[in-house]
């Protein structure tokens, strides 16, 4: 809303989502391709979760391409759902848009408790546990991915190249 209030006082800057909804979703579907897991760790809720967990529909549902969701599915939230203030999907309700793949549910979790005392008992806990690993320069590699994604995209709607 910001942006828009300031586009109306002359500024010529704009934000296009649709950059990183097909950045994002390039990211997750080469995971995919190499065989890793994919998954979503998220700490609170609202529209940042919401646009993690949505490269899933965007693979299956735009792109038409037959994906079954994140492996896995964690939270931290000390938001409740029976008031209503959780926001965004619970991993069952992210079953049903098709954001968690059905068969890990059971592995999925919610944990209510203030992510100030959560990500740093989590984030030790994976650098304790796990050997510093070689970084894989997402950023660096953004261009192959989107050529990947698109594609895989045209490979699986051979009637979307007509109409580009």
């Amino acid at each position: 809303m910001n942006v828009a209030g300031v586009e109306l006082r002359g500024n010529k800057l704009r934000v296009n989502p649709s950059i990183d909804v097909n950045e994002s979703t390039a990211i997750v579907l080469d995971a995919k391709r190499r065989g890793a897991k994919t998954g979503a760790i998220m700490v609170g809720g609202g529209s940042p979760k919401n646009f993690l967990l949505q490269t899933e529909p965007q693979i299956q549902e735009v792109l038409r391409i037959k994906e079954m969701g994140y492996d896995f599915f964690i939270q931290f939230t000390d938001a409740r759902p029976d008031t209503g203030g959780l926001s965004g999907a619970t991993p069952a309700e992210a079953v049903t848009w098709g954001k968690v793949d059905p068969v890990k549910l059971l592995d999925s979790v919610v944990a209510y408790v203030d992510s100030t005392i959560a990500l740093p008992l989590l984030t030790h806990y994976a650098l304790a546990r796990r050997k510093p690993r070689r970084l894989k320069r997402l950023y660096d590699r953004r261009n192959y991915l989107m050529r990947r994604v698109t594609r895989e995209y045209f490979a699986h709607n051979p009637e979307a190249r007509a109409t580009t």
